[in-house]
């Protein structure tokens, strides 16, 4: 059998098929072409706003926390006191509170609780941190802690843009499709009658 007389090569041969960029697509309804344009814009705001806002935080909460430090810094001091009670060797906690006393900046002896480290001996001397009242007081926060601060209010200032996106995103495509399916339902509601009749005939 000749190739001529052959069903698959008789007539012209198919025309390529342009292809249709997206906006000439006659399905393509409004809501659609906003949603494309919405991720786009959301995209945006992430690329963008992500860095900025944990950078923003970030080096906020770090400044806040170095006046702290320099503040703290300034108002306590490490004095040297004596251990008045006896403080259980305990291997499971590193530090336990005891009895210690102290002289404070006008010569006066004072007494007050303090941790120091298990198994301290009565008699022994610790390094505690007083206030300018004379008052025992917590350790000052040091750099360490400013840039640990920083560094985890960046991250979370990070973590909720993200957080922020998606939940916009997919708040949108809920409305969105909300829509859509209302007006599938008004659509079908015209033309099921036209089309189910053609079966009754």
């Amino acid at each position: 059998m000749s190739a001529q007389g052959s069903p698959y090569t008789s007539g012209p041969p198919p025309q390529r098929q342009e292809h249709v960029p997206k906006r000439a697509n006659p399905l393509r309804r409004t809501s659609d072409r906003f949603e494309s344009w919405f991720r786009r814009f959301l995209l945006l705001v992430l690329v963008l706003g992500l860095p900025v806002a944990a950078l923003s935080a970030g080096l906020t909460a770090y400044e806040s926390s170095m006046r702290t430090v320099h503040a703290q810094a300034a108002e306590r001091q490490e004095i040297t006191a004596r251990v008045t009670s006896k403080v259980k060797g305990d291997t499971e906690v590193a530090k336990q509170l005891a009895q210690v006393r102290w002289t404070d900046g006008k010569d006066t002896v004072r007494t007050g609780t303090a941790r120091v480290k298990s198994g301290t001996p009565d008699g022994a001397t610790v390094r505690v941190w007083v206030d300018q009242d004379g008052n025992l007081a917590s350790a000052p926060m040091n750099t360490l802690n400013a840039r640990t601060t920083g560094w985890f209010v960046g991250g979370m200032a990070a973590v909720g843009v993200a957080a922020g996106f998606f939940a916009v995103r997919a708040g949108v495509l809920l409305v969105l499709d909300r829509r859509r399916y209302a007006q599938w339902d008004a659509e079908w509601d015209l033309v099921e009658p036209l089309w189910s009749g053609r079966f009754r005939r």
